[in-house]
């Protein structure tokens, strides 16, 4: 998640922890309807964990970035399962296919040797053999042969004074700022030939070693970028704490000459997405969408992702010969990208295409360990009041809140009946399911921005994310098996509901509506006592109710849009009531 053009900043919660557990939002226990019911115990045994486990073991041998070679090949191989799965190498009427789309001009980037050493004695610090992804994004080749260089500490890197009465010139800077803002102090500005940074969020690791729980601690980084800079020509290097500590102990000593040699190779190519859609049979230019990005080099993050869509996809294709499922009206839409760039280009390619997406899934780090990384599945919503105003409720993840206007607040059916559909699956497996307020930083991001229903399946906060250490050993089969039987159930019902789906899921709505209502007018008053200023924390919690009664009356209007066939009279009359009652 978050994409190469994120990743050197998050925004995390600062604050103390409550005292305890604050009260949860408690969707009510309300059956799911008729069609996603009959579609889940179809597809509940039909998506294929071990195929999508396979998928993350092959792309764990890349680092994917658009226009390499293991970006394309990732592309190639998942395209060769969808055809092995009965997925047609062509567009075919009324057969589930699969094509690639290429489009613009990209440079990609894939290093094939990236070691710093002692130049002394050789002894090797950082290597692709044992780091795999420690080199920075956009590190240029050093002569063959490789360069020596002087070692020089700066600590924390970030500030201008940090360099005052130090010589960097000609040297490799080892310091605790970002690799970008390291990179832009000591090669940019000042003549270094490169950069090692040591920076990591808190969350991966405490700064201090003394508060470190457990081995692979001393042994993770976060893998890095630094600007493309043809005239300059440098790289950067990213160090776990094990590394820095053995370099810093080293200028205790005395002065310290570094061996450096890097391959690396830049690729300009279009970027590819792979897509694959099974055609809708009643409105077909109605799209629902399921997308997970293939760059990255992680094996959650995202070959989870691409693995559960992989799986998914064909588990949907197989259940056009399932006596009692009508095939889909909707057309079923999958897409493997490059993360939020590849939604955009897709979206704005045809926007007579992009006009029939009704709704749409983003599949991102979806097949997580949790015993191993500490995560939890998460749906982040499509963007609800709980985005604008925070809430005891809804916490947000420590990925960080995003900007979100309450004015902008438009409600659909998507965020309560992907919550059920995936408590369905969590009543029977014991899959623990929570949601968070939406926060962006995926492909839901561009379809969203579009004005799309969009919803986020996740894990976070995830110890290894972004790091060496996110590898198919921390990668749960079994996960990846409830996120896309979640998914596969939502999209399918979507795609297919009639008027008994559309009036179990207005009833879900109202009753979802109460409960939410019902917890906010009580936190409310919670929040009310306490606050400083008591007129202001009544008018925003005035504004808090009101905003969620906007949004179910909204998300109750959407659902005369759900049935294939069309709305009825009954149905119109069915809303309206529950529109009335909410409004009371």
């Amino acid at each position: 998640m978050g994409g190469i053009a994120l990743f050197c900043s998050l925004t995390v919660h600062s604050g103390q922890p409550p005292a305890q557990e604050p009260e949860r939002f408690q969707p009510p226990a309300v059956a799911i309807p008729p069609s996603a019911e009959r579609a889940y115990r179809a597809l509940s045994t039909r998506v294929d964990g071990v195929a999508a486990l396979e998928t993350v073991r092959h792309m764990d041998q890349y680092w994917r970035i658009a226009g390499n070679p293991g970006f394309n090949n990732s592309i190639d191989y998942i395209r060769a399962r969808l055809l092995a799965s009965g997925f047609a190498p062509t567009p075919e009427k009324g057969r589930p296919f699969v094509q690639i789309e290429e489009w613009g001009q990209t440079r990609g980037w894939d290093y094939q040797l990236g070691t710093v050493a002692f130049a002394d004695g050789g002894e090797v610090v950082l290597s692709r053999l044992r780091d795999r992804v420690s080199l920075c994004i956009n590190s240029f080749s050093t002569p063959k042969g490789g360069l020596t260089a002087r070692l020089v500490d700066v600590g924390d890197g970030s500030q201008a004074a940090n360099y005052d009465n130090l010589d960097v010139k000609g040297a490799v800077v080892l310091g605790d700022a970002d690799a970008g803002r390291l990179w832009q102090h000591a090669v940019k500005a000042r003549g270094a030939v490169g950069i090692i940074s040591t920076r990591v969020a808190p969350y991966v690791r405490p700064s201090d070693p003394k508060l470190f729980t457990s081995p692979d601690q001393h042994e993770v980084f976060q893998w890095g970028s630094i600007p493309y800079d043809a005239d300059v020509k440098g790289f950067g290097f990213k160090a776990s704490w094990r590394a820095a500590a053995r370099l810093r102990e080293r200028l205790t000593g005395g002065p310290v000459e570094l061996k450096v040699e890097i391959e690396s190779s830049f690729y300009d190519a279009p970027t590819r997405t792979l897509v694959a859609e099974i055609p809708g049979t009643v409105k077909p230019d109605q799209r629902i969408v399921m997308a997970a990005h293939i760059q990255e080099p992680g094996a959650n993050d995202n070959a989870s992702g691409c693995g559960t869509l992989l799986a998914l996809a064909a588990s949907l294709a197989s259940l056009a010969n399932v006596r009692g499922l009508e095939p889909p009206g909707r057309t079923l839409t999958f897409l493997w990208l490059d993360e939020i760039r590849g939604s955009r280009q897709w979206l704005g390619a045809d926007p007579d295409r992009a006009r029939g997406v009704q709704y749409m899934f983003s599949l991102d780090m979806t097949g997580e360990d949790t015993a191993k990384t500490g995560g939890t599945f998460l749906i982040e919503k499509q963007a609800d009041p709980s985005a604008v105003w925070s809430r005891p409720s809804d916490p947000h993840s420590e990925w960080g809140a995003g900007s979100v206007k309450a004015e902008s607040l438009k409600g659909s059916l998507l965020n309560d009946l992907h919550l059920a559909v995936s408590l369905r699956r969590a009543k029977e497996t014991k899959w623990v399911v929570r949601t968070n307020p939406y926060e962006g930083g995926s492909d839901h991001t561009a379809f969203g921005d579009a004005g799309i229903p969009s919803v986020l399946n996740w894990h976070f906060t995830d110890r290894y994310y972004h790091t060496n250490l996110d590898r198919p050993d921390k990668t749960s089969a079994a996960e990846m098996v409830n996120v896309g039987v979640a998914v596969a159930t939502s999209a399918w019902l979507l795609a297919t509901a009639d008027e008994g789906d559309a009036n179990a899921t207005a009833d879900l709505l109202a009753a979802s509506a109460a409960a939410r209502l019902a917890l906010e007018q009580k936190q409310g008053a919670t929040l009310v006592a306490a606050a400083p200023d008591r007129e202001q924390a009544e008018a925003t919690e005035a504004a808090v109710l009101a905003a969620w009664r906007k949004w179910y009356g909204d998300a109750l209007e959407s659902v005369r849009r759900l049935p294939v066939k069309g709305t009825s009279p009954a149905l119109d009359a069915r809303i309206a009531q529950a529109q009335q009652r909410l409004a009371q």
